[in-house]
């Protein structure tokens, strides 16, 4: 048996709309989604990721920071949203009762 504790591979992913990286990583029992992300030297490929402020997940659910990873997780990097989907359907919503393809009462579909 080794000296250093058992090491388990982690993905880091991150991706904008028109590329992705996927970056593959060994760590220790113990290391922290942020310690992940550190090790993986992924902000040299996108220096725009702004390591205090960045919401980071598994598998899409948020994760804290300072959270454990687990064997079999991977750390993914979210950027911020361009528009609120609340305001995105509402603006729509509204379109479709002035275009009379929605009730202007109920805002369910005109038969």
């Amino acid at each position: 048996m080794s000296n250093e504790q058992e090491q388990f591979p982690v993905d880091v992913v991150y991706a904008l709309p028109q590329q992705q990286k996927v970056v593959h990583i060994m760590v220790t029992p113990g290391t922290t989604f942020i310690e992940a992300v550190r090790q993986s030297n992924i902000c040299a490929f996108f220096p725009e990721i702004d390591l205090e402020t960045v919401k980071l997940g598994v598998f899409s659910r948020i994760a804290k920071h300072d959270e454990v990873l687990q064997p079999g997780q991977r750390v993914e990097i979210y950027r911020p949203l361009i528009a609120d989907p609340k305001d995105v359907r509402r603006k729509r919503a509204e379109k479709a009762k002035d275009e009379g393809r929605a009730s202007k009462v109920t805002g369910g579909r005109v038969s």
